[in-house]
């Protein structure tokens, strides 16, 4: 059984409760419940139109600061709504790290809804990332993990390999060898939402009603985004999404061979630790299948590899 990273601290409502009784104490009266948890943070819903940020590891304050420091700014040509958040909380005694308060946004994660019926999803998709992605400044963060080079990843990748199911092992590690030696970004970096998921993509009945966690946010290549083609669409809402993307961004067809290499990686990296997450864990199923063509059986268990 592969898990995702342990929480180095435990947190509850209580502490949730205690937090706000101390920082925010006119908000500490409302109703607190646990929402999800992810590899980075727990989420909290507070009354009805707040949630609780909080970090689960040391190594995710950073990406929280993240958020903080730039979701205002993206906020302010956004076409969907974005988590900015309205209070910050300071580290103290009981829980040494700083935590967010943000609205809640209405709507349902795309990762409930079957890939055909997120085919919606295709042109404000398209059109949010197409915006999103303008050269971002010297001080933009920068993560070791996304918007690089495929060779940086490519130590990791093949580590997971023998965590897949054996019949696609060699057929994952043959295009991840081709996509490999596609040409690196040569153009300014990008602004990246870094982790454009369905689960991280809000649904109403018109479409895209929000993006969510922008903990991954740092510059390099689009590509890392383009990867969301086969994350979250099957091959009918990808021609869509790549057809409309590529009106407005124009990228080379280079960039389109290294966000299929983003997705094969990013798919080969949530099979092999994600075990404990059901739904994470078809995402990668179902990111992986599209990458290479192919049906997955859907009770497949991986075990651990990193």
């Amino acid at each position: 059984m592969t898990r995702m990273p342990a929480a180095e601290l435990d947190i509850d409502a209580g502490l949730v409760r205690r937090l706000l009784q101390d920082q925010h104490p006119d908000l500490a009266g409302l109703p607190i419940s646990a929402l999800a948890h992810g590899w980075d943070n727990e989420l909290f819903r507070l009354g009805a139109s707040l949630t609780v940020r909080l970090p689960r590891r040391k190594s995710s304050v950073q990406l929280l600061l993240n958020e903080q420091r730039w979701l205002p700014v993206f906020a302010e040509r956004a076409t969907v709504a974005l988590p900015v958040p309205v209070r910050h909380g300071e580290p103290c005694d009981y829980f040494p790290w700083p935590w967010s308060i943000s609205p809640w946004l209405p709507g349902r994660t795309a990762l409930a809804s079957p890939a055909r019926d997120r085919a919606v999803l295709a042109p404000p998709l398209a059109r949010f990332v197409a915006d999103f992605h303008r050269p971002a400044p010297l001080d933009a963060p920068s993560n070791p993990v996304r918007g690089v080079p495929l060779a940086g990843r490519d130590a990791a990748f093949r580590a997971r390999v023998p965590a897949l199911p054996h019949e696609v092992r060699a057929p994952a590690l043959a295009l991840w060898q081709d996509l490999l030696h596609t040409p690196a970004w040569a153009g300014p970096a990008q602004w990246l939402h870094g982790d454009l998921h369905p689960g991280n993509l809000l649904m109403d009945d018109g479409g895209l009603a929000g993006v969510l966690d922008f903990g991954d946010l740092c510059a390099g290549d689009p590509a890392t985004d383009l990867a969301t083609a086969w994350l979250t669409f099957d091959d009918a809402g990808r021609q869509v999404f790549r057809r409309e993307y590529s009106a407005l961004r124009a990228p080379d067809e280079d960039t389109w061979r290294r966000a299929r290499g983003w997705a094969l990686n990013i798919a080969v990296a949530l099979l092999a630790a994600s075990d404990d997450h059901p739904p994470l864990h078809g995402l990668g199923r179902h990111a992986l299948g599209q990458v290479l063509g192919v049906v997955l059986p859907t009770n497949r268990q991986v075990a651990a590899t990193d």
